[in-house]
C-alpha cells in the first residue's frame, strides 16, 4: 500500500513541474519567410514602377491609381446616370490581353464574351477588382501588377511569370 502512495505522490510530484515549449527543429524556415517576404516587396516596388512607366508613356489616357495598387483610364465613360455593378448582379463583358508595351496577348475574339456574377463566382482577381469600378458601356484600360493577374505562375501559354498586364475591358451591359 505504501508502494502505490509513493509511487502516486511521485507521479503527482512530476507531472507538477513546468512544461517546457519545444524548440523548433528547423531553423532555417523562418529565415526563408523572411526572404520571402523582402523578395515580394522588391517585386511589388518593382511592379510598381513598371506600371508607373507604362502609364506615363501612354499619354493619351489620364491614368488614375486604385488603392489595390492598379492604374485605370476611362477609353469610353458612361453617364453618371449608370450605377457601378452590385453584388450577385449579373454582367457581361469582353476584354483583351496585352503585355505593358501594348503587344497583344489575348485579343477579345478568343476570350469571348464573359458573364459574370459579381463577387459570386471564380474570376481572375484583376476582372474582378476592374468589373467593381464599372458601369455600363464603359471601356476601362486597366495596367494591373501580376499578384492580381497569374502571379508567379503565369498562365503557362502566353503570359510569363511575374508579369505586370494591360487589359481592356468593355462592359456590355
Amino acid at each position: 500500500m505504501k508502494k502505490k502512495y509513493s509511487l502516486l505522490l511521485l507521479g503527482f510530484l512530476v507531472s507538477c513541474q513546468e512544461i517546457q515549449p519545444r524548440q523548433p527543429i528547423n531553423k532555417k524556415e523562418v529565415s526563408n519567410m523572411s526572404s520571402s517576404a523582402k523578395r515580394n516587396k522588391n517585386l511589388f516596388a518593382q511592379e510598381e514602377r513598371l506600371l508607373n512607366a507604362a502609364a506615363k508613356e501612354d499619354s493619351s489616357y489620364i491614368y488614375k491609381k486604385a488603392p489595390s495598387g492598379y492604374l485605370f483610364a476611362y477609353v469610353n465613360k458612361s453617364s453618371d446616370y449608370f450605377r457601378s455593378p452590385q453584388k450577385g448582379e449579373l454582367v457581361s463583358f469582353e476584354y483583351s490581353i496585352e503585355t505593358l508595351q501594348k503587344e497583344l496577348l489575348y485579343n477579345k475574339k478568343e476570350l469571348g464574351i464573359v458573364n459574370y456574377r459579381i463577387d459570386q463566382e471564380d474570376l481572375l482577381p484583376a476582372l474582378r477588382e476592374g468589373l467593381r469600378i464599372m458601369k455600363v458601356n464603359e471601356v476601362v484600360v486597366f495596367l494591373f501588377p501580376s499578384y492580381l493577374c497569374y502571379g508567379y505562375q503565369g498562365d503557362g501559354d502566353k503570359v510569363g511569370i511575374n508579369q505586370p498586364l494591360r487589359l481592356t475591358i468593355e462592359r456590355l451591359n
